[in-house]
């Protein structure tokens, strides 16, 4: 039944061409696949910060952050332990380091799961099931060509092309069973394609899935890394004192008087003592500014300023006013407030230690240190013209204030008059307020010059760290410091009759919060009286 096979051969021909025209349609999502595939894999390729099919080392000396890390923690090395910066950089510089070991790990990943399964799809893959596409094109072409000419050999009257006419139907059959063939396999891998669809659109998950786990990598380790920087960064930076809390500026440097009181005091012992109008006459603006920022990162080159006390007491000034809570405390305004409209003076007196007494033990150490100073100062009046009163009026808004809203000027306003009469009084009786060590003030200038002389080390005192200089035992306590060699009154003006500090309170009282010494201490004598319990 040969003569069965046009029919047969016409069938598989239209069939052919049937199964062309159903796959078109496939064939034209996989080269559209195959395009997106590819663009994404070449844009995914440039998001890549190493460098494609190297080892795992030396994708990591190629990255970006490797070379911010090895340049930050040779920066760190160039400027030494002794720098901040130094040391910050050669810290953070690690940190980089661990972030650019997390990067190449992912971006290894990302070549492995992801980048090289793309390049499969978009290169191999659909190009081979795009090659079959041809080829059973080319095939069924072969194919027509056969059948024809064994139809022309099996109607032909020719004895020599009859002849060829089983010839001809062997090739016939021959390319038939080609189409067959290659149409069966670009049936299967179209199949195949389609349903593995789903796994080819899964690498874009885990694309998203790897950048997730990466950035979560980096962020734990940015998070371990973060708080022992800071950690460190907080035990090597000396935080500037000015408008710093009185409580953390001396935990931070392990003291008790703050910094640029004592060290404003020291300086103005030596060279200031007799300068008319301290405190008062404004120092200038870009020598005040400068000795501020000496005093913050406690450089030791201060001795241009011995020569200007003026800017020397401005500073001292600044540092008071700009304290986050007064020296006086908010918490006892009120209390100062009211001692001070006590109208009986030796009440008043008592009032006023009694809210002395109930400062904190920082502020009132602080405050203690500076009315020695101030009641030293004082008792050269005759030649600086600052007496008790003159230093409560310009020095007192700097030590009390309210905790209100408003201009400087304004609450200065509001509280000159009441600063006034607290301050005053304190000054005048220093030693009564705080009868601690010496009851009377006395000092030797050529042995506090001769001290500076040599903890400043005249000869090379850049050399001279500030920070140990005023943390040191001989310095330690100020005024106290110094020996008895003329004696000054306390006060150059008339005392009040003797006022005595509370005596010891009942069980009743100290809980109220009142405290006192068990003693008296008469204001204008060295004698005291014991009051009995």
């Amino acid at each position: 039944g040969w003569f069965h096979r046009p029919v047969l051969c016409a069938l598989t021909l239209r069939h052919c061409i049937l199964f062309l025209h159903v796959h078109t349609q496939i064939e034209r999502r996989m080269e559209l696949v195959r395009l997106v595939s590819h663009n994404t894999h070449k844009r995914l390729v440039s998001c890549l910060q190493g460098q494609l099919g190297t080892d795992t080392e030396k994708r990591h000396k190629k990255l970006p952050l490797t070379a911010l890390s090895q340049a930050m923690q040779e920066g760190g090395g160039q400027l030494g332990d002794e720098s901040l910066i130094g040391k910050m950089m050669d810290v953070c510089g690690e940190a980089e380091s661990r972030l650019a070991t997390e990067l190449m790990q992912h971006e290894v990943q990302i070549e492995r799961d992801i980048l090289d399964p793309l390049n499969q799809l978009a290169e191999v893959e659909i190009p081979n099931i795009l090659k079959q596409r041809k080829q059973l094109a080319k095939l069924v072409l072969d194919y027509d060509s056969a059948k024809t000419r064994f139809y022309q050999a099996s109607k032909s009257n020719n004895q020599a092309m009859a002849a060829k006419a089983d010839s001809l139907k062997d090739e016939m059959d021959e390319a038939l069973n080609k189409v067959e063939i290659c149409k069966d396999q670009l049936s299967a891998d179209m199949y195949n394609f389609a349903s593995k669809e789903g796994e080819y659109a899964r690498y874009y998950v885990m694309l998203l899935e790897a950048q997730a786990e990466y950035h979560r990598r980096s962020l734990a380790a940015l998070e371990a890394a973060i708080p022992t920087i800071q950690v460190q960064q907080d035990s090597w930076t000396e935080k500037p004192a000015f408008g710093t809390a009185l409580e953390e500026h001396l935990k931070r440097s392990n003291r008790e008087i703050a910094l640029p009181i004592e060290a404003c005091v020291m300086m103005l012992l030596e060279t200031g003592m007799k300068e008319e109008g301290l405190f008062r006459i404004a120092a200038g603006a870009s020598k005040l500014k400068k000795l501020k920022a000496a005093l913050d990162c406690s450089t030791s080159q201060l001795e241009e300023f011995y020569s200007d006390p003026h800017a020397v007491a401005g500073a001292l000034k600044s540092y008071l006013r700009e304290l986050p809570e007064p020296l006086m405390t908010f918490g006892l305004y009120d209390e100062w407030l009211q001692a001070s409209n006590v109208s009986d003076s030796d009440k008043r007196l008592q009032a006023l230690w009694v809210t002395c007494d109930r400062l904190p033990k920082s502020h009132k150490a602080n405050l203690r240190y500076l009315v020695k100073f101030l009641a030293k100062l004082a008792q050269d009046s005759e030649v600086n013209k600052m007496t008790p009163s003159n230093i409560a009026i310009v020095l007192g808004p700097n030590l009390l204030w309210a905790k209100t809203e408003g201009t400087l000027a304004e609450m200065a306003a509001a509280t000159s008059v009441h600063v006034v009469a607290i301050i005053e009084p304190i000054i005048q009786h220093a030693d009564w307020f705080f009868p601690e060590g010496k009851t009377s003030l006395s000092v030797d200038y050529s042995k506090i010059t001769l001290q500076l002389s040599q903890l400043l080390g005249r000869g090379s005192f850049h050399h001279i760290n500030l920070h140990h200089l005023f943390t040191s035992s001989s310095v330690r306590g100020g005024l106290q410091c110094v020996r008895h060699v003329r004696h000054v009154p306390v006060s150059p003006q008339p005392q009040p009759q003797p006022a005595p500090h509370p005596s010891v309170p009942s069980q009743d009282t100290e809980q109220a919060g009142v405290a006192g010494p068990s003693c008296v201490g008469p204001l204008c004598s060295g004698r005291r009286v014991h009051h009995s319990h």
